[in-house]
C-alpha cells in the first residue's frame, strides 16, 4: 500500500481532518452527499453524448483518474470543450470516447508538441472537430459562466480561425452546438470597427482537479487555474477530483485562495495523484518517463491498445494504477513544496 504525506505547510494538531463518518454526522451533508469514488462519479453524471469540458491544460493537473474510467466504462460519442489540452484528451480520443471537439491546442508539451492520437483522428476524419484561440475559448467559457447569449472581442479578426469552419451544417444543427461559429458586426458604440461575436460554452459536465476540497465544500487550485474556474461555472454539473479533503478551518485561513464555492460542486472524488502522469502543483511534477512511453506506444495503433490495457482496462482502482507506477517513481517525481516542482528531475 502506498502512503502519501501532506504538503509541508499542512499542520495535523492545527486542523484536525474529520473521517468521512464523522463528516456525515457533525453537520456537513452537503459533502457527506457528494463524497464518491471515481466509478460513482462517471457513472452519475457522464453519459453517452454529453458535453464534457475538461480541465488543466497541457501536461498540468489533468483530470486522469475520471478520463481513465470514461474509457473503462466505454462511454462513446462525447463532445468534448476545453481550452488547451494534452494526456486526458489524448486518451479519450484515442479510446474511441470522442465523437466531436472544440478546442485552441491539443499538446503535451515537449514530449508530444501535437498530441499523437488527436493528430491522428483529425487526419483520419474520425472526430468532428473545429478550433478557436485561446483567447477565444476562454471568452466562450466566461460567456457561458455569466449566462451570457454572447460574447464580442477583437480576437481572431484577419485570421483562419474564422475563415475556415470546423463543423458542417448538419453538426450546427444539433443541440449544444452553435448555429454558427462566430458572428461579425458593427461596434455600436464606434461605427467605423468590427467586432467578433462568440457563443458561449455551456457543457453538461465540467471535470477539473483541484488540491485542496474543503469539508465544506470549497474548492481551492494552487497555482495557475487556466479557465477551470469558468467552465465550472458555465456547467449543469461539475466534478471535482482532489489531491487532499481538508478541514474548513484550514481552507478558511487564506480565503482569497479559494475559487468555488460548494454549492458549484456536485461530485467530490479523493484521488492521491489524481493527475498523474501530468503536474499538479505544490504536490508532485509531470512524469516525463511515462510521458515518454506514452508518446512511443500512442504513435502506433497496436502498441496504444497495449497501453491502454496496461495502465487503463488492467488496473481496477486508482490505488492499484499507483501500485503500478511504483513508489520510487512517485518520489522522483514529489515537488518541492516551497517552489512547487521537482527541482532535480530529469526531464528528457
Amino acid at each position: 500500500m502506498i502512503v502519501l504525506t501532506m504538503p509541508a505547510r499542512w499542520n495535523p494538531d492545527r486542523h484536525r481532518l474529520r473521517s468521512l463518518a464523522e463528516t456525515k454526522m457533525v453537520g456537513c451533508p452537503e459533502i457527506a452527499d457528494k463524497l464518491m469514488t471515481a466509478d460513482e462519479a462517471v457513472s452519475r453524471f457522464i453519459r453517452d453524448g454529453c458535453q464534457l469540458a475538461i480541465g488543466g491544460f497541457s501536461i498540468t493537473r489533468n483530470p486522469m483518474a475520471i478520463a481513465y474510467e470514461i474509457v473503462r466504462q466505454r462511454v462513446r460519442d462525447l463532445h468534448i470543450v476545453c481550452h488547451s489540452h494534452g494526456q486526458a484528451l489524448d486518451v479519450l480520443i484515442g479510446a474511441g470516447c470522442v465523437k466531436r471537439l472544440e478546442i485552441a491546442y491539443g499538446g503535451n508539451g515537449r514530449y508530444a508538441p501535437t498530441c499523437v492520437r488527436f493528430r491522428k483522428a483529425v487526419e483520419r476524419s474520425e472526430i468532428q472537430f473545429e478550433d478557436y484561440s485561446n483567447f477565444q475559448i476562454s471568452l466562450r467559457f466566461l460567456a457561458g459562466s455569466l449566462g451570457m447569449p454572447f460574447i464580442p472581442s477583437r480576437s481572431g479578426l484577419g485570421s483562419d480561425i474564422l475563415g475556415l469552419d470546423g463543423f458542417t451544417p448538419e453538426v450546427r444543427a444539433e443541440p449544444k452546438v452553435a448555429c454558427k461559429k462566430y458572428a461579425k458586426v458593427q461596434n455600436p458604440f464606434r461605427e467605423d470597427e468590427e467586432v467578433v461575436l462568440l457563443p458561449p460554452l455551456t457543457p453538461d459536465v465540467s471535470v477539473i482537479h483541484a488540491q485542496y476540497v474543503g469539508d465544506d465544500g470549497t474548492v481551492r487550485i494552487k497555482g495557475l487555474t487556466f479557465v477551470d474556474v469558468e467552465q465550472a461555472k458555465a456547467a449543469d454539473a461539475v466534478i471535482v477530483t482532489c489531491e487532499e479533503i481538508v478541514p474548513r478551518s484550514f481552507i478558511r485561513e487564506d480565503p482569497d485562495q479559494n475559487c468555488l464555492p460548494a454549492f458549484f460542486v456536485d461530485a467530490i472524488v479523493k484521488v492521491p495523484y489524481g493527475a498523474h502522469p501530468t503536474a499538479c502543483f505544490n504536490f508532485y511534477d509531470y512524469d516525463p518517463m511515462h510521458l515518454n512511453m506514452y508518446h512511443q506506444m500512442a504513435a502506433d495503433d497496436e502498441r496504444f491498445e497495449e497501453y491502454l490495457d496496461a495502465w487503463v482496462y488492467g488496473v481496477r482502482t486508482w490505488e492499484e494504477y499507483l501500485e503500478k507506477v511504483g513508489v520510487d517513481r512517485l518520489l522522483e517525481i514529489k515537488a518541492n513544496p516551497t517552489i512547487g516542482y521537482a527541482p532535480g528531475l530529469v526531464r528528457k
